[in-house]
């Protein structure tokens, strides 16, 4: 085994080796603890303000206890964490801040190899990007799912019952003291939420790319299952480091192949697309908004869960989790792409079963035939826009109808509940200003709620538009992403109420039925909407952050920043 990174620190015998080395004694350490064995870092993002990652500091015991078990040695180190729940304008703003954050702390300190412990929405895609771009032995552990809801009887999940549980308060169906009971009966445990949202998208993507250990990404977090796999995750980090086994070994092309056709198979997040491209941005992989739509097609809905379905993420782990899902991909996978446990897809998943086909259905009787997230293209959105048909409603896949207006998250807040709002049912929503610069941070306002007066007719689903996101347990006939945003002068920023849009998800199209004359005489008069952030971070954010079809990341951290520092702290 060659020399290892750290002892660039730990090895000396001058000035700047005593300083490393008698610093950490002050911890205890002995001095066989220099001796030239792995040193990994354990990536915490470990938060009380971060609800989903409020167990993590139990898990990273765990991992130290499998790390000293293999001959290395742990050291744990925080970085940004980012709480959905909590973090205003949105955690979209401060992923890319997360990700520099998780970068050169793994660049600047004496590691070998990395365990990201990561959960929440942002925190796993922000670990992955700031890793990719320093390309050390990396292995990520999840933080699971919580508990599944219980309410009056019922299984209730995260976000999705309770967009539904909103629109049912707005519209009179229940009562605040009913909204407000539920509250409690939601979040039953630690972990991440329990409907296919974002974070168990994202920990099944991690799986699915191979960079968590096999049948982890779904265990739920307080099941002793998600302790064990901390452990053994920590004995294989230490080998992972002596066989120098990098991300770029294991994030190839094909891998996000794979995690693409997986992630439409469960019916995904949409966030999925941004982060996966941002990821591949920091690995220098070329990977387009095509490319997910090309890899989606005819990829059958086998995850029968909430947004898409019924159930919740507990069942899907002990219905077989990700496993069983790639067993019935095999076909349509790359059967040689490598796991961090050294095995192949093929030597990892070929034997794995189903045990609740309700849960996951077989091939042969999908939820839906072809369910993968679809991207449109059209004068509306030149550079692509996304839509999700698995939670959509079907019968709106293929609508033309008059555009109904709001300019801005404000102008929605302000008119949404008028009972004299003069909108129709049949008419497509449209919000502007919500795009990566125009917010900032793309928001998850994608799925704004109904007009009020709609709602108490009974409606409850409407085509609704706009260049922000919407949260991965959201549902609806929702068209995100747009691209480029309104704020930069992107074609819908030119949209006015009364104008005729037609989504065809059957071409794959998002046309504005408006002659080119009027649309020239439209930008004529349009002026730039950007916020005023003149100073920090949101100020760099908004002069460099790429549009949504290209992940969104900033522009000057495309690619890597390796490993090697020239420069020492100290004199010779």
């Amino acid at each position: 085994m060659k020399q290892l990174r750290s002892q660039e620190w730990f090895g000396r015998k001058d000035k700047s080796g005593f300083i490393a080395r008698s610093w950490l004694k002050n911890q205890g350490l002995p001095n066989d603890a220099f001796d030239g064995r792995p040193v990994i870092g354990i990536c915490n993002t470990w938060s009380e303000l971060t609800p989903c990652n409020a167990h993590l500091r139990d898990l990273a015991e765990q991992v130290k206890m499998g790390v000293l078990e293999a001959g290395g040695i742990a050291f744990e180190f925080p970085v940004m964490s980012l709480g959905e729940a909590l973090m205003k304008p949105t955690t979209m703003l401060f992923r890319n801040l997360a990700s520099m954050d998780v970068e050169e702390s793994i660049r600047g300190n004496p590691i070998d190899g990395v365990v990201i412990l990561a959960n929440c929405d942002k925190t796993t895609p922000a670990c992955l990007m700031g890793a990719a771009s320093v390309n050390l032995p990396t292995l990520v552990v999840s933080g699971g799912p919580m508990l599944n809801g219980k309410h009056h009887g019922k299984d209730i999940g995260s976000g999705t019952d309770l967009w539904k549980f909103s629109e049912d308060l707005r519209a009179g169906i229940i009562t605040q003291s009913q909204f407000d009971q539920s509250e409690n009966d939601m979040s039953r445990s630690p972990g991440a939420c329990n409907t296919m949202g974002t974070a168990s998208t994202l920990a099944c993507m991690v799986e699915a790319l191979g960079l968590s250990l096999p049948g982890s990404a779904a265990i739920p977090a307080v099941d002793a299952n998600r302790r064990r796999v901390s452990r053994l995750s920590g004995r294989r980090i230490v080998e992972m480091v002596k066989q120098d086994c990098k991300l770029s070994d294991i994030l190839i092309r094909q891998a996000f192949e794979n995690a693409i056709i997986v992630n439409a198979a469960i019916g995904g997040s949409t966030n999925f697309i941004l982060h996966l491209l941002a990821i591949a941005g920091r690995m220098e992989i070329p990977l387009t908004l095509d490319d997910f739509d090309h890899l989606s097609q005819n990829i059958p809905l086998l995850v029968n869960l909430k947004p898409s379905g019924q159930y919740l993420m507990e069942d899907f782990y002990y219905a077989g989790g990700v496993p069983a899902v790639i067993n019935q991909l095999l076909d349509k996978l790359h059967l040689d792409t490598r796991n961090v446990n050294g095995l192949t897809l093929s030597e990892n998943y070929s034997r794995s079963e189903t045990y609740n086909p309700q849960v996951i259905t077989p091939r042969s009787k999908p939820l839906q035939e072809n369910a993968g997230t679809m991207v449109l293209r059209g004068n509306l959105c030149p550079d692509g826009a996304i839509i999700k048909p698995s939670a959509a409603t079907f019968q709106l896949l293929n609508h033309k109808a008059r555009a109904f207006v709001f300019e801005n998250i404000e102008e929605y807040n302000h008119r949404i509940n008028d009972p004299d709002l003069p909108v129709a049912e049949n008419d497509i929503l449209v919000l502007k200003g919500a795009g990566p610069r125009g917010y900032p941070g793309m928001p998850e306002v994608g799925n704004f709620g109904l007009p009020l007066k709609l709602l108490k007719r009974g409606v409850r689903d409407m085509i609704r538009i706009s260049d922000g996101r919407m949260s991965g347990t959201a549902f609806g006939t929702i068209v995100l992403h747009v691209s480029p945003e309104s704020s930069v002068g992107g074609p819908l920023a030119l949209v006015q109420t009364g104008d005729i849009i037609e989504l065809s998800c059957e071409r794959r199209e998002l046309t504005l039925h408006v002659s080119e004359e009027e649309l020239l005489r439209r930008r004529a008069q349009w002026q730039p909407d950007l916020p005023d952030y003149p100073r920090g971070y949101a100020n760099l954010y908004i002069r460099t952050v790429q549009q949504a079809n290209l992940g969104a990341d900033l522009d000057f951290l495309i690619g890597q920043s390796g490993t090697d520092i020239k420069r020492e702290p100290h004199p010779e």
